[in-house]
């Protein structure tokens, strides 16, 4: 099972999984021994080279400190990752690790014994959770979570969780972008402002940390591209973390309200839904029903409408739309292309809040 500060760090303009990557730390051998050729023997200890070393050195402390707050989650339907928030037992994860489940069992990395937890609440839209511990456990550890709003491309980070049941694995990659707005195929699983990181991200993986090598949470991972060839694998190389700005501002609602009340998701406030051309092909998002005093009603569009571009992207079907709305914030004033009674119009939306 593998989305306070406004949300997710870097804005831009724009499922699934595989085998397990663990990274081994903290390797001892003994000193160097030469064959008689002058060759190291394959069983000696190869010295580090200065920067390397450091490097190692980095990954091994990151390991050490955040590894303790990173547990695995188990539901009927099956396991994946989470992070310690709090020192209350609050642990976050993925919505879709949790499912329906109310009740689940919690493995801490300290323990070897399962600790009953239960939901406290689940907000799919941004495929995020939060479960609490029934009985929180004294040495309990939480995470340090960072601001992504720091984040740069380019920057090593690691990827901590529970692949495939393999407990406590690491990867490593780095961030490949920010800002990306990936979509499951419906509107509803639309999640944007994501981090892309080419650390590893496969089953189990969902929910655990994405952690810089300050050993703070930088983001939660939640998803793995398909590959293109339509045969369930994933595109190595292609994960997805929801960005710990976003994870604070959501999590700190659900468990202090128990449910998102301030979602900080642009929208149109409508009811849409796609509709085909005369190739049969998606040809634009119908307005089905504007919300009542929304940004489309406000706007002047109404039922029938049928919208074709939003802020200059095109928009031939719903997943399309709310990509396009992933990438902007409520109070964002965006131009909206869009066909009445063949007549192709243009307004200007000031967008609401789902």
């Amino acid at each position: 099972m593998t989305r306070s500060p406004r949300r997710g760090g870097h804005r831009a303009g724009a499922a699934a999984l595989c085998a397990a990557a663990v990274l081994f730390v903290g390797c001892t051998g003994s000193d160097p021994t030469e064959d008689a050729d002058g060759s190291p023997s394959p069983s000696a200890t190869v010295p580090v080279p200065g920067g390397a070393e450091e490097l190692q050195e980095s990954f091994e402390r990151v390991v050490d400190r955040v590894l303790p707050s990173v547990v695995q989650i188990t539901t009927g339907e099956g396991l994946g990752s989470g992070v310690v928030y709090d020192d209350e037992g609050h642990i976050v994860t993925n919505a879709h690790v949790v499912g329906d489940a109310e009740r689940l069992r919690v493995t801490l990395a300290t323990g070897r014994d399962d600790q009953p937890a239960e939901l406290v609440a689940s907000y799919p839209a941004e495929d995020l959770a939060v479960v609490r511990l029934t009985d929180p456990p004294a040495n309990l550890r939480p995470a340090t979570f960072g601001e992504s709003g720091e984040v740069e491309v380019g920057q090593i980070v690691l990827a901590m969780g529970n692949p495939l049941g393999l407990s406590s694995s690491v990867t490593e990659g780095i961030v490949s972008a920010v800002g990306r707005s990936i979509s499951e195929g419906s509107a509803e699983t639309t999640i944007g402002n994501l981090i892309q990181t080419s650390a590893p991200i496969n089953p189990g993986n969902s929910g655990g940390a994405l952690v810089d090598l300050s050993g703070r949470v930088v983001g939660v991972p939640t998803l793995a591209a398909r590959s293109p060839g339509g045969d369930g694998s994933t595109a190595p190389g292609l994960g997805f973390a929801i960005p710990s700005d976003t994870v604070r501002h959501l999590a700190d609602q659900m468990i202090e309200r128990g449910e998102v009340v301030d979602s900080d998701e642009a929208a149109l406030e409508a009811t849409v839904r796609t509709v085909l051309g005369d190739d049969f092909r998606p040809a634009g998002v119908a307005v089905v029903e504007p919300e009542n005093g929304g940004a489309a009603d406000d706007a002047g569009l109404r039922a029938g409408d049928v919208i074709t571009e939003v802020g200059g992207a095109d928009t031939p079907d719903t997943t399309a739309l709310a990509e396009v709305l992933a990438s902007h914030e409520p109070g964002d004033e965006v131009e909206v292309v869009y066909r009445r009674g063949g007549e192709e119009r243009t307004v200007t939306v000031t967008l609401g809040e789902r």
